[in-house]
């Protein structure tokens, strides 16, 4: 063989190459999906009692809940309103108020984001 000829991969050498990526990715792809599923999980659990524990800490300081979520950053409870993770943003929480309208405007939070969550309870539930 002429030296031109020995250079480069046979085609069933890059099939063989292929196949063992596509087979090491089809193992890989749906672990990483799970590993950032259960992530977000844990940052709302995080998120939700952060929040939870300034809302009662607002309340044992003034006897009353805060009118509004904003109010826990303006008062220094939270330095700045956690985001949730599967929305995005800090602004799709849903506030449970209070049972009496005097006592405030925030009881509790509970996550906007729409979807079931790995134990079968919905992220709204939380």
């Amino acid at each position: 063989m002429s030296r031109h000829a020995k250079e480069g991969f046979t085609l069933v050498e890059l099939l063989v190459v292929m196949a063992i990526i596509a087979t090491l990715l089809t193992i890989a792809v749906p672990r990483y999906f799970h590993s950032v599923e259960n992530s977000k999980e844990a940052v709302l659990h995080q998120n939700l009692a952060l929040t939870r524990t300034a809302l009662d800490k607002y309340y044992g300081d003034n006897n009353r809940y805060p009118d509004s979520l904003e109010d826990l950053v303006r008062k220094k409870y939270l330095r700045s309103l956690p985001a949730d993770p599967f929305t995005g943003n800090s602004t799709a929480w849903l506030v449970v108020p209070p049972d009496t309208p005097e006592k405030g405007g925030v009881f509790d939070i509970r996550s906007g984001a729409p979807g079931i969550a790995r134990d079968g309870s919905k992220y709204g539930d939380w």
